[in-house]
């Protein structure tokens, strides 16, 4: 890997910036529904900190990981493995078991947000807000998630280009695409359950995508993107529908009255 200054007055270096920059942003959609999540749980004036100081750790993170690029790469050595019951074996690295690790991480926190939400009782709200009170858990979890989602975006983008100081770059500008779009989702989905739901849901099926990547089974997350934004157009038009309903019926109410 090169960590030479790339020749910006080459069109092909400023191609790979930003088809870089892109598959970063993309690859961060996950990223900052779960931020948008975990930040919603803090008082208000709590949440922008939460956001800023998590993704700013992760910037620092990734930036940390593409300086040891070298030994990044070194983490897709097989070092253990797994045999299935029907005796196939899969070798996995250190790769492999971070993505596991992290996939089920996000299928048992989705799991379990979905599990609170479901809860109707005064006590089990006031005992899932006690749960994320902590600024210090919150930014936590946020490091914890962005360092699993760096270690496979930035495998993804070694793909793509040789020059590591594009990829710091690529890395910076969608860090703060991330900041500027996280808090305007944080609002969205604190304001429609409906949409947290179908969040938790979508990160559910990213720990299933990230589980079966560790065990070597790629699934088109182009796919994953494609269902996610049907499902979001057919939320919004729901949303849209019961607002209507609900001004009729005031409308009606007045009328009445």
């Amino acid at each position: 890997m090169e960590f030479i200054l790339p020749d910006f007055a080459d069109l092909g270096v400023w191609i790979s910036l930003l088809t870089l920059c892109f598959l970063e942003i993309v690859l961060g959609i996950d990223n900052i529904i779960f931020i948008s999540i975990v930040a919603g749980k803090l008082p208000e004036h709590q949440q922008r900190k939460a956001r800023n100081v998590g993704l700013s750790l992760a910037m620092v993170f990734r930036v940390a990981l593409l300086l040891c690029i070298n030994w990044i790469i070194g983490l897709k050595d097989p070092v253990v493995d797994f045999k299935w019951i029907n005796g196939t074996v899969i070798p996995l690295s250190w790769k492999d078991i971070i993505l596991l690790a992290g996939g089920l991480f996000l299928i048992v926190k989705s799991t379990l947000e979905i599990h609170h939400k479901l809860q109707s009782t005064e006590h089990e709200d006031n005992k899932a807000k006690k749960v994320y009170q902590s600024l210090g858990a919150v930014l936590f979890q946020i490091v914890l998630v962005d360092a699993v989602f760096s270690f496979d975006s930035i495998l993804t983008a070694v793909g793509l280009v040789e020059n590591v100081i594009i990829m710091i770059i690529a890395v910076v500008v969608s860090i703060i695409i991330m900041m500027l779009f996280a808090g305007p989702v944080t609002r969205i989905i604190n304001k429609q359950p409906t949409l947290q739901m179908l969040a938790l849901t979508f990160l559910v099926v990213i720990g299933v995508v990230l589980i079966a990547s560790g065990f070597h089974q790629e699934v088109s997350k182009s796919i994953i993107y494609s269902c996610l934004g049907f499902s979001l157009i057919v939320e919004l038009l729901n949303i849209r529908l019961r607002g209507r309903k609900a001004k009729y019926v005031e409308l009606n109410t007045k009328d009445v009255e």
